[in-house]
């Protein structure tokens, strides 16, 4: 059997790219919790999957951990998620919520267990699933075209995500350009953002906690490259809270472009 091999030019390559990430979560500078979280870009598809949970002293008060994952396609560059799920456990109880996406739309979602129903939340409706992305491809930020990764434009944007329960929109615009350096992998610029967070449909409007973000000025996030990709993922949050800064940071961030991919062809 005569066999070709065709080699996927440039292009295809440099959109192909992994990161591997550990985090680790303090509040007000003391540990309380750790994650991972690993992304796959591909030529044609995509995969993201994160865990963690408690650590610290927060561990010995409230142990609690989750998980979550999206896969979908690779569509101009562009991950566009086809399913979501993520599993959160406490002492008290476990849940999972799964969605299925088509194009930006939901269309299948479910809890388990299912939750009873609360008369206070605003109601989501079919128009609120459209035109949405997944929490996880959510925090993913793409650079159009040729725009240079850390162009203050890129920061420019908004995103409409809805997490099985809650339609909410974040709004990003440019602070600044800094250097990050992880304690092992990436050492380079990071592009940091401001964070607004908006809440649409889904939540009780008297809740306090949804209160407090939604006045907040001050949450940031600072995005570093996948290798390989046009894609910036989040290396650090912050947010102020009552009980001082709760910070999200990447101890390990290593991030490796893939090697064009080798076709063989009969």
């Amino acid at each position: 059997m005569a066999g070709a091999f065709l080699l996927f030019g440039s292009e295809a390559s440099r959109a192909q790219g992994r990161l591997e990430a550990q985090y680790e979560a303090t509040l007000a500078g003391i540990p309380v919790g750790k994650g991972s979280w690993t992304v796959d870009i591909g030529e044609e598809a995509f995969s993201a999957s994160a865990q963690g949970g408690t650590a610290g002293l927060l561990k010995a008060f409230s142990g609690g951990s989750g998980s979550g994952a999206s896969q979908g396609r690779i569509v101009n560059g562009i991950p566009v998620a086809t399913s979501y799920s993520a599993t959160t456990t406490t002492a008290k109880k476990s849940e999972t919520i799964r969605m299925v996406l088509a194009g930006g739309t939901i269309k299948d979602s479910a809890i388990e267990p299912e939750p009873p129903v609360d008369a206070d939340r605003i109601p989501v409706t079919d128009a609120h699933k459209k035109g949405v992305f997944d929490p996880m491809t959510g925090s993913l930020l793409r650079v159009p075209g040729n725009a240079e990764l850390m162009s203050p434009d890129v920061c420019r944007t908004s995103a409409g995500v809805f997490d099985g329960r809650m339609r909410y929109d974040l709004k990003l615009d440019f602070k600044r350009v800094e250097m990050v350096k992880a304690e092992r992998g990436y050492h380079g610029p990071a592009l940091v953002c401001a964070v607004y967070f908006v809440p649409i449909a889904g939540y009780i409007p008297d809740r306090p906690v949804i209160k407090y973000l939604a006045a907040q000025r001050n949450i940031e996030i600072a995005f570093a490259p996948i290798a390989g990709t046009r894609l910036l993922v989040p290396f650090r949050m912050t947010i102020p809270t009552p009980l001082g800064q709760a910070m999200l940071e990447a101890t390990s961030f290593v991030t490796t472009a893939a090697p064009p991919r080798v076709a063989k062809t009969q």
